[in-house]
């Protein structure tokens, strides 16, 4: 009896950690959605660079897969979270290659094409293993060195804001947002056992705490906030 009560409190807890994450990354998703309404009004894509949404695309393609029940038959919230990550990131890749230029358009779905192009490919090789323990392990290798890439590449901004002592290109409620995605899917990692969730947000949970000190640090000398999200390429 006891035994049981502590498990139903140990999945409850498992479960609120991976629907807070997925609440969080639902912010995340709709955070860029002020820059394509700039896009839309002017019928351009300006300067904006589609190639973070494409990047964002491969790495929700993969992890949704490794949530599929096939690959990790108890990793449900995984699959969730990035099936709409997804839906989001082919949308933004559309709004680029219809507003975009010529050499945009034909860029940005050339990219397109051979990102679901290697998707394929992924789903395709991972389903020729029988072992379903190798499958998972290879999939989800897959899947955590592209989640530590995706939480590494704010380290150009952090390199930024130490440079120009600005936080101008940090937004606050996107830093704070990416800390609190990591960190549930931390916990969400651990309760299930899961390297391959806990190791990634684990890292992402501690750029996510150098983010916020810096823009905390920082912002009482710039006194300003980003008028664009961070996903936006100003190189």
């Amino acid at each position: 009896m006891i035994l049981s009560v502590a498990y139903s409190v140990f999945t409850i807890c498992k479960d609120a950690a991976g629907v807070a994450g997925n609440i969080f990354a639902f912010g995340l998703f709709v955070s860029p959605l002020h820059t394509f309404r700039r896009i839309v009004r002017n019928s351009s894509t300006e300067q904006f660079s589609g190639l973070p949404y494409i990047y964002t695309l491969l790495n929700c393609l993969i992890c949704m897969w490794y949530g599929t029940p096939i690959v990790s038959p108890d990793n449900l919230l995984v699959l969730t979270v990035n099936s709409v990550g997804a839906v989001f990131q082919l949308f933004y890749i559309i709004l680029f290659i219809i507003y975009g230029d010529k050499p945009t358009k034909v860029k940005m779905l050339s990219l397109l094409l051979a990102v679901l192009a290697l998707f394929a490919a992924i789903v395709s090789g991972s389903l020729q293993i029988a072992d379903p323990w190798m499958r998972r392990m290879a999939v989800g290798l897959l899947s955590c060195a592209s989640l530590i890439s995706m939480f590494a590449s704010p380290l150009f901004i952090i390199n930024l804001v130490i440079r120009t002592k600005s936080v101008e290109y940090m937004p606050f409620f996107l830093s704070l947002s990416t800390f609190l995605m990591s960190t549930s899917f931390l916990l969400y990692g651990v309760l299930n056992y899961d390297a391959f969730i806990y190791v990634p947000n684990g890292i992402g949970t501690i750029l996510g705490i150098v983010q916020l000190s810096l823009y905390s640090y920082y912002s009482k000398s710039s006194g300003e906030d980003s008028t664009e999200p961070l996903i936006v390429s100003y190189a």
